[in-house]
């Protein structure tokens, strides 16, 4: 699901609502098959500005579970696209489930370096506010500066993600 205009908003609490709602459709079919289901991504930082698409990562014991969890997406509508270039991180799409949010899922293994990334980024997001401050207003900008672009507004985002990483070890 290519992004086609990029659009930054200010925070919306509905954010976590349209979350619990999505993790509580998907916990419906594979709630046998994994461990959690984490919101990531910047709608999941309380204050920082984002895209209005939630990221989500199912996380699952093992790669000898994910066939299963697959095959349960597939069945609710699901389809997947493979790895896109990241280790650790399985990406699926979605055409028709208008009554959930806008989202990008992701499977990852509980000891996956991804699910690391992305929950370590999250949380020293939440915990820092100058940080989340700063990162909204460098979201705010690419978006400004870039509405037709998807790839110009991650490439202006990743400095400040970078340095972020640094900080964090990642």
């Amino acid at each position: 699901m290519k992004t086609k205009h990029v659009t930054v908003e200010p925070y919306n609490k509905a954010w976590q609502e349209a979350f619990l709602e999505i993790k509580s459709f998907l916990e419906t079919y594979l709630k046998e098959h994994i461990i959690g289901i984490e919101h990531v991504g910047s709608t999941s930082v309380v204050g920082l500005a984002a895209k209005p698409i939630i990221d989500i990562d199912v996380v699952i014991e093992s790669e000898e579970v994910f066939q299963e969890v697959k095959k349960e997406l597939e069945k609710i509508g699901y389809r997947h696209e493979g790895d896109l270039g990241i280790t650790g991180r399985e990406s699926f799409k979605y055409d028709h489930l208008p009554h959930l949010m806008k989202h990008h899922l992701y499977v990852c293994v509980k000891d996956s370096y991804e699910l690391k990334r992305h929950l370590t980024f999250r949380d020293h997001l939440r915990h820092h506010k100058k940080d989340r401050d700063l990162y909204s207003k460098v979201k705010l900008k690419a978006a400004k500066n870039h509405p037709f672009d998807i790839d110009g507004y991650i490439n202006e985002k990743e400095p400040f993600i970078k340095n972020i990483y640094r900080k964090l070890n990642l």
